[in-house]
């Protein structure tokens, strides 16, 4: 009796088992967010977790990260490729040192709407740069985040003209192309990592910065800037990665899972942009910014920042990928 009372228990055990097997392949994926919560970013982040989970029955999770908790952005990169962290959102200028034919996406001018940023990051170009991150990165694109033009910030003045930012001390990203863009512009900014950035800009160690509305709102930027200026030299792309370890890694049903979850958040990126870009610019105005628009429709601005592009047809593939771009763009 006691020996078929154990047999019982051994076989219903075992029947626990196999009933919890499919939670036992279940995953809850990490996704390093570098910008705080409130953005666009973090509201890609959260469309993707939502439509992930739904597109795999509950099975998988993902749990987002915001405010650079899990490295800075570059460092995600790393981090990613090594298969040590599953996904990432962040700015494509910390992706271009790793796979440097994304910087086409970063020369000054060369996107002037949201319309041709969506063109390009789901056209052919698109698809180009994503399977050139996986040869160079070992990183897949699966996303792309809509941020708007990155607009200069400052504590100390009005800029409408480059004799105005003489002095000024920039923060940028470390990043080439927009160093030399400054550079061009007649002064020397100040490379510094974005969790650096806010208490650089608190200390008064750095002047200014620039980054969308919605990331100069979500960063809380108006507790420590006064100005903007609206330029619109970069077009702020922020792509989800994931590694190509844990992707590859995964079945097939899952990575239909990522990829589809990552095109329709692509999707809705862009819905958000267009409907609360101007409400958040009216809300900072409302805080206390001052707005300003460059002297002569940026014109000075426009013509010293394009002497940059022939410094970097080398990195982005040849001047023959930027005519590409241009043209696909109808100019």
């Amino acid at each position: 009796m006691r020996l078929r009372k154990t047999l019982l228990v051994s076989l219903f055990a075992a029947a626990g088992l196999l009933a919890g097997a499919p939670a036992a392949v279940a995953k809850t994926f990490k996704v390093a967010i570098g910008d705080a919560a409130g953005g666009t970013q973090h509201h890609f982040g959260l469309t993707f977790a939502k439509l992930f989970a739904e597109k795999t029955g509950g099975a998988h999770k993902a749990d987002l990260f915001p405010n650079s908790q899990l490295g800075s952005e570059e460092d995600t990169v790393n981090n990613a490729a090594m298969g040590l962290l599953d996904f990432s959102i962040l700015a494509i200028n910390n992706i271009t040192p790793f796979s440097p034919t994304v910087g086409v996406l970063t020369l000054p001018y060369v996107i002037q709407s949201a319309e041709e940023a969506k063109k390009l990051t789901t056209g052919p170009v698109g698809k180009e740069l994503a399977e050139n991150t996986v040869r160079d990165a070992g990183v897949r694109i699966i996303g792309w985040t809509y941020s708007g033009f990155r607009r200069l910030t400052n504590s100390k003045r009005p800029v409408k003209t480059l004799e105005d930012l003489q002095g000024l001390v920039i923060r940028v990203p470390k990043n080439e192309i927009m160093i030399a863009t400054y550079q061009a512009w007649g002064i020397n900014p100040t490379p510094m990592a974005w969790s650096e950035t806010f208490t650089g800009l608190q200390q008064r160690v750095i002047d200014g910065q620039d980054n969308p509305y919605i990331t100069i709102s979500a960063m809380k930027f108006y507790e420590v800037q006064k100005y903007i200026t609206n330029i619109r030299y970069i077009f702020s792309l922020e792509p989800m990665i994931v590694s190509d370890q844990v992707f590859k890694s995964q079945k097939p049903d899952v990575q239909k899972a990522i990829l589809d979850a990552g095109q329709e958040a692509t999707e809705e990126s862009y819905r958000y942009l267009l409907a609360s870009e101007e409400k958040i610019r009216k809300d900072l105005a409302a805080r206390g910014m001052e707005i300003v628009d460059p002297a002569n429709g940026e014109k000075a601005w426009i013509e010293k920042a394009k002497t940059v592009w022939p410094k970097f047809y080398k990195s982005i593939g040849g001047k023959d990928k930027l005519d590409r771009v241009l043209k696909e763009l109808g100019r």
